[in-house]
C-alpha cells in the first residue's frame, strides 16, 4: 500500500506519517525494485495505535516505550495522568484567575497589566503554567517564504517565456528552431504550474497545522 492510500485510509497526513518514520515509530519497508515505501497491514494497525495515544494527548516518548515493550499501557497511563493532573490544576487556577479580572469591570488602559504580570510570575514559581499563545503569533510567517519562493519562480518562469516569443516574434533568425522553442516554452509553462500546486498545497499543510511536527496526532 503506497502513503496516499494510507493518508486516507486512516487520515494522518503525509507529512505526519514521514514524521513519524523519522522518530523511529514506524518503520515501512522499500520496494526493492524503486525504493518506494509499501505498508501493510501491520504498519495500518501501528499507525492507528499511535493515532489513538496521541489524541489522548501522549507524548512521543511514552509510544516510543510502549512499543519497545519498556512500558506497559497501565505504566504509561499513570504517568500521562499525572501530567493531566497537573494541566487540570493549570487550567482550574487560570479560571479563577480570570474570574478574578472578569469582576474588576475595567477596560484594557486601565488594568494593571504590569502588576498582574508579576502577579502570574509568582504563580509559575510555585507550579502553575498558563497557555502561552504567543507561540501561535508567528504563524502567519510561515506564509511568507512559501509565498516568496511561488512568486519568484512564476515570475522567473515567465520573463523567460515572454524572451523566448519575443525573440521569435523580432528576431527569428536568431532564435531557437520552432520545435526547440516549442519544447522550452511548454517546459517552462509545466514549471510554472508545478509551482503553483506546490505552493497551494504547502498553504494548505500550514493552515491545517501540519507546520508542527505532527502535534495534530
Amino acid at each position: 500500500m503506497r502513503i496516499n492510500e494510507v493518508e486516507r485510509q486512516i487520515g494522518i497526513t503525509k507529512k505526519n506519517i514521514r514524521f513519524y518514520e523519522e522518530q523511529g515509530l514506524l518503520s515501512p519497508r522499500r520496494n526493492k525494485e524503486n525504493g518506494y515505501r509499501e505498508y501493510d497491514e501491520s504498519d495500518i494497525n501501528t499507525l492507528n495505535q499511535i493515532k489513538f495515544l496521541r489524541k489522548l494527548g501522549l507524548p512521543l516518548e511514552e509510544i516510543r516505550l510502549m512499543q519497545a515493550g519498556s512500558s506497559t499501557v497501565a505504566d504509561s497511563m499513570k504517568r500521562h495522568l499525572v501530567t493531566l493532573e497537573r494541566e487540570e490544576r493549570n487550567l482550574h487556577q487560570s479560571m479563577e484567575f480570570c474570574n478574578m479580572l472578569k469582576s474588576e469591570e475595567k477596560i484594557l488602559q486601565d488594568l494593571p497589566v504590569e502588576s498582574l504580570l508579576l502577579e502570574m510570575e509568582d504563580m509559575e514559581k510555585r507550579g502553575t503554567s498558563f497557555s502561552n499563545k504567543q507561540e501561535w503569533d508567528v504563524k502567519p510567517y510561515y506564509y511568507v517564504m512559501p509565498t516568496i519562493i511561488a512568486l519568484g519562480m512564476t515570475v522567473l518562469m515567465g520573463g523567460l517565456i515572454w524572451l523566448l516569443v519575443d525573440m521569435f516574434i523580432d528576431e527569428p533568425e536568431e532564435a531557437p528552431p520552432l520545435p526547440v522553442e516549442v519544447v522550452m516554452v511548454l517546459a517552462m509553462f509545466l514549471v510554472i504550474v508545478g509551482v503553483l500546486l506546490a505552493f497551494v498545497q504547502r498553504i494548505k499543510e500550514i493552515r491545517k497545522g501540519e507546520a508542527e511536527d505532527a502535534k495534530k496526532y
